[in-house]
C-alpha cells in the first residue's frame, strides 16, 4: 500500500458494475437534460452494455457497495452486433435515444437505444480506435473517427455518408477529441506522435504541437487578461496618436506597368506573400513536429477549452496551452502507461486534477504541479478507461462527484467522495485503499493515529 499525500475529498468505492469476464475498453456517461442516469460501456468481447447507475440490483459489504447489472446488452450474438472488440462507445450528445460504437471489425454503428437496432453503418478502412461527437455542435451532426488508417473520417448522421476526410497524419489515429470551446475544432493524436488541430470547415490542419516549443507558467484568468489588454491598448493608442500627430510620412502610389501595387520589400506584389498565410500545420518545417516520442494514446481538453492534456506510449503526460500551442513543461511524476492501445483519461475542475489509467491503478495528478494526489486501486488487471462527472453534472443529479473506471478484469468501478476532509486533518491522511476478494466486500480509509 503506497502512502500518498492527498487533499480535498477522499474517494472510496461506492458501486461495482459487472461487465462480464472480458476487458472493458471504454466507459461513457452523459448527463442529459431529462434523466442523466445511464452509463454506456464497450468491451473486448464485442458487447455493448447500458447500466442504470441510480438503481442498484444488489448490495454487499453491509450495504456499502451497490452492484449493478446491465439493463441493455448488445453482443456478437445480435444479428447487427459487432464481430470484434468494441473500442469506443459514446452517447448521442442530445439525449440517450441514440448511441454510437466503434469496433475493430472496421465499423462505426449508430444504434437506437430503445429497439437496440442499428440505424446507420459506416465502413472504415481499418480498426476503429476512437469516436467522438461535439457536445457544442448546433450546425452539424458529425462523428469523428480515428482508425488505423492515416486519415480522420467525419461521418455525418444527417446524411448517412462521410462528410470529408482530414489528411496529415503519417500513421494511424489512436485518439480524437472535440474542442470544448468551438464546435468546429477537432484535435487528433496519432501513432506518429503528432497532435494536430483541425478546423473542419477548412482544408488542412492549422496547428501541429511541438514538444520543443514551450512556455512556463499559467495564463492569467480571462478577466485579468481582458483588464490588462484594455490598459495596454489604451496606452498604445495614446502613444500612437502622439507619434502620428508629430510626423506622418508621405505615401506614394507605386505601380508597375499593369497598374498593380508593389510591396515595399523588394517590389514583390503584395499578393505574392502566400506562404505567410498558410496554416502552420501545412508548412514543411512544422508539419513533422511531434508531441510525444511514441504514439499519442490519450487526449483530453479541459472544460474551459484553454488547455489540452495528452498521454503517450512514451509514458509521458503533457499539458499544452491551446492558444499558443506550447508545452507548459509541467513535470508530471513518473508513471507507466499502456503502450499498445488508446486510453481514456478524465479531468476535474475543482480541484484541478487529471485522472490517468496507469496499468492496474488510476492516478490523479495535480494539473499545475504534476504531483500525484490520489491513487485508485481496485482492479485486478490493467485499467483502460475512466470518466469523471463534473461539478455541474453532480449538482444536476443532486449527487456527489463520481469517478468511473473500467478495466481488463471486466469490472466497472464507481468511486465517490466518502467525506470531505477539513484542513486540520489533511496532514493525517495517509492513503486510500480498497480490498477485494472475488467480489467487492468492503473498503476503508487508513488514517495515521
Amino acid at each position: 500500500m503506497e502512502p500518498l499525500n492527498t487533499y480535498g475529498p477522499v474517494y472510496g468505492l461506492r458501486e461495482t458494475l459487472s461487465a462480464g469476464t472480458y476487458p472493458v475498453c471504454c466507459v461513457y456517461r452523459v448527463v442529459d437534460l431529462t434523466e442523466g442516469r445511464y452509463l454506456l460501456s464497450g468491451a473486448s468481447d464485442a458487447s455493448v452494455a447500458v447500466y442504470d447507475v441510480q438503481r442498484a440490483t444488489d448490495y454487499e459489504g453491509g450495504g456499502l457497495i451497490a452492484k449493478h447489472k446491465s439493463i441493455v446488452v448488445v453482443d456478437k450474438q445480435h444479428e447487427q452486433g459487432h464481430k470484434y472488440a468494441v473500442s469506443s462507445a459514446i452517447w448521442y450528445p442530445i439525449d440517450t435515444g441514440l448511441f454510437i460504437t466503434g469496433s475493430y471489425d472496421h465499423y462505426v454503428k449508430v444504434w437506437d437505444t430503445n429497439s437496440t437496432q442499428v440505424v446507420m453503418n459506416f465502413k472504415m478502412p481499418g480498426k476503429v480506435y476512437r469516436t467522438a461527437m461535439s457536445s457544442l455542435a448546433t450546425s452539424h451532426m458529425l462523428i469523428a473517427a480515428g482508425t488505423e488508417d492515416v486519415q480522420v473520417r467525419l461521418c455525418d448522421i444527417a446524411s448517412g455518408a462521410f462528410a470529408h476526410t482530414l489528411s496529415g497524419h503519417r500513421d494511424g489515429i489512436m485518439t480524437v477529441e472535440w474542442s470544448t470551446s468551438s464546435e468546429w475544432v477537432l484535435v487528433t493524436g496519432g501513432c506518429d506522435g503528432a497532435i494536430r488541430f483541425w478546423d473542419i470547415r477548412r482544408a488542412g490542419c492549422f496547428r501541429v504541437l511541438d514538444q520543443s516549443q514551450s512556455q512556463l507558467g499559467r495564463r492569467p484568468p480571462l478577466l485579468e487578461r481582458s483588464a490588462l489588454n484594455k490598459v495596454s491598448t489604451s496606452k498604445s493608442s495614446s502613444v500612437g496618436q502622439n507619434l502620428s500627430a508629430k510626423s506622418r510620412p508621405q505615401q506614394r502610389k507605386s505601380t508597375n506597368g499593369n497598374g498593380v501595387k508593389q510591396s515595399p520589400i523588394g517590389r514583390i506584389p503584395a499578393k505574392a506573400s502566400v506562404r505567410q498565410r498558410l496554416h502552420p500545420g501545412m508548412l514543411s518545417g512544422q508539419d513533422r513536429a511531434t508531441a510525444h516520442y511514441g504514439a499519442v494514446t490519450g487526449l483530453k481538453v479541459t472544460d474551459d477549452g484553454m488547455y489540452l492534456l495528452s498521454a503517450g506510449s512514451d509514458s509521458r503526460i503533457r499539458l499544452w496551452d491551446v492558444q499558443s500551442g506550447c508545452n507548459t513543461l509541467v513535470n508530471f511524476e513518473t508513471v507507466r502507461l499502456q503502450t499498445s492501445k488508446a486510453i481514456q483519461i478524465a479531468t476535474s475542475q475543482d480541484p484541478a486534477l487529471v485522472f490517468v489509467p496507469c496499468m492496474t491503478a488510476v492516478k490523479a495528478f495535480d494539473v499545475w504541479s504534476g504531483k500525484t494526489r490520489m491513487a485508485f486501486r481496485g482492479h485486478y488487471e490493467y485499467v483502460n478507461c475512466c470518466w469523471f462527472s463534473s461539478q455541474d453534472q453532480a449538482i444536476m443529479l443532486n449527487s456527489l462527484k463520481e469517478l468511473y473506471t473500467g478495466g481488463s478484469d471486466g469490472k466497472i468501478l464507481v468511486w465517490s467522495p466518502s467525506r470531505l476532509i477539513s484542513d486540520e486533518s489533511v496532514d493525517h491522511l495517509v492513503s486510500v485503499a480498497c480490498y477485494f476478494t472475488f467480489h467487492v466486500k468492503f473498503y476503508w480509509h487508513a488514517l495515521k493515529p
